[in-house]
């Protein structure tokens, strides 16, 4: 009798245990925050209202900046749009990883990303958007690379890189009815620039791009209207999942909006009345896009889950030449290794933990969402290959205001290095320097390498270790 009681009690210890720690589990995941990455494609820096810009109607985003915390002083981890979001998935400079331009490379298995690694944590895991970081079929053509046989090593979709789903293209869409383009121009229009909205009854003709799914999977239909509904549409559902079976999400949403070819339907373009055609479609475009993500917004308010949702804003890089995308007061744009070229506009908003209506100046970059979400998330990074990026939180929170590691910048010819107060720039693309205080002279318009030569030696010094560092994992070393 007394053996019968003894194993009773045994077991009532137990499964009062597993209670516990079921009980315990559902409290970590309610306390693990929803995570969206959202990246908008060549967005300038001066492209939305929280920054300044009085044309461009961006009411949501400037909302929720408000509610938040706006990073005066962030970049894109490359000039173009494929490295950087290579150094978003990874937290890695995209030469370490073989992506150095738009169309080049691909993500590949032996990277370690961010969304395998808070699977770790039961999290959901998603990708909507542009992906370009690799093909999606071998079957047919499709947008720059895919369907011709000699990317076929360049196959690379989200599936193998940790994400449960995505919805995405391999490269540019229109930001309207992404499917197709018109078979004839307005005047002052066109393939490259972007067009008018087709109208019903208007010819049109596929623009031989698709939306994938899965191994060789299309998606045919919902495909149309603004480009950013249409990732919404997919986005929505994904969340509602999550949230029904109580398991917190993760999930990178890149629009295509505004890269070229812009496209927007009269009700945006009557937004911006009085304004060229050429303007209408641009700021159109944007306009249209921040209606989503305030779409996004409400989803999150009406499930409750908005407060511990933790969402991060930033664009891919500077704003295309020879459109109204506006880098304000930086120096360059697209492809340019100045301000203009790598400061996008930004913010983090989780009202559950980071106090809003504050802006921060201090330098911060794409490569370091991992270490940030890693830290968050209590994960240990499972590797001693080297990470770019830093832990972001302290500087946040305000425990820290300046930045020890530095960051390092390469395209095409150009390198630079930017610490807390100056940046190291190669001058017209050679191999002379130039240096700007930065603090000092945001519009880089001194060149004051002359007067600190102590300053230029030890960033040389860094950058050159940094540089055989990339290198050496370029060779794939590090795997």
């Amino acid at each position: 009798m007394f053996y019968m009681n003894l194993n009773k009690d045994r077991i009532l210890i137990r499964v009062v245990m597993i209670l516990v720690l079921i009980y315990c589990n559902k409290l970590i995941a309610q306390d693990m925050p929803n995570i969206i990455l959202i990246m908008t494609d060549d967005q300038g820096w001066f492209d939305a209202g929280f920054n300044g810009n009085r044309t461009i109607k961006t009411p949501n985003l400037d909302m929720l900046a408000a509610k938040g915390v706006v990073l005066d002083r962030f970049y894109s981890a490359s000039a173009v749009c494929s490295p950087t979001r290579a150094s978003v998935v990874t937290g890695r400079n995209p030469y370490r990883i073989g992506i150095p331009k738009a169309n080049s490379g691909h993500m590949k298995t032996q990277e370690i990303t961010i969304a395998e690694l808070v699977k770790q944590k039961g999290y959901a895991t998603a990708h909507f958007g542009k992906w370009h970081l690799g093909i999606h079929t071998r079957k047919e053509r499709d947008a720059n690379r895919g369907g011709k046989g000699r990317h076929f090593k360049h196959y690379s979709v989200p599936s193998m890189h940790g994400y449960d789903e995505y919805f995405c293209t391999e490269s540019k869409v229109p930001t309207y009815d992404p499917m197709i383009s018109p078979v004839v121009y307005n005047e002052g229009e066109s393939r490259k620039y972007g067009w008018s909205a087709i109208k019903k009854g208007e010819e049109s003709k596929e623009y031989n791009t698709a939306y994938w799914v899965g191994n060789e999977e299309k998606v045919l239909k919902n495909l149309e209207g603004d480009d950013t509904k249409v990732i919404m549409d997919r986005l929505l559902p994904f969340i509602e999942k999550s949230v029904n079976t109580k398991k917190p999400f993760f999930t990178t949403v890149w629009p295509h909006t505004p890269h070229l070819p812009v496209v927007t339907s009269d009700y945006y373009k009557n937004k911006y009345y009085g304004m060229t055609n050429k303007q209408k479609l641009y700021y159109g475009c944007i306009t249209a896009m921040d209606d989503q993500i305030g779409r996004l917004w409400k989803d999150l308010e009406d499930k409750g889950i908005a407060d511990n949702t933790m969402i991060w804003f930033c664009s891919d890089n500077g704003p295309e030449n020879n459109t109204p995308g506006s880098a304000g007061h930086l120096k360059g744009k697209k492809r340019s290794l100045h301000e203009g070229g790598l400061r996008t506009p930004a913010f983090v908003v989780w009202p559950a933990k980071i106090k809003g209506n504050k802006r921060m100046d201090f330098p911060a970059f794409t490569s370091d969402y991992l270490p940030t979400v890693l830290s968050v998330l209590n994960i240990e990074y499972p590797d001693n290959r080297p990470l770019d990026g830093i832990d972001l939180m302290p500087f946040i929170k305000q425990q820290k205001m300046k930045r020890s590691k530095p960051m390092g910048f390469r395209y095409d010819k150009q390198i630079s290095w930017v610490n807390h107060k100056y940046k190291l720039i190669t001058k017209d693309n050679g191999e002379k320097y130039e240096l700007f205080d930065l603090l000092n002279d945001v519009s880089e318009t001194k060149n004051i390498i002359n007067t600190k030569p102590e300053v230029v030696k030890q960033m040389r010094k860094e950058l050159d270790e940094w540089l055989i560092s990339v290198e050496y994992s370029s060779k794939e070393k590090d795997y």
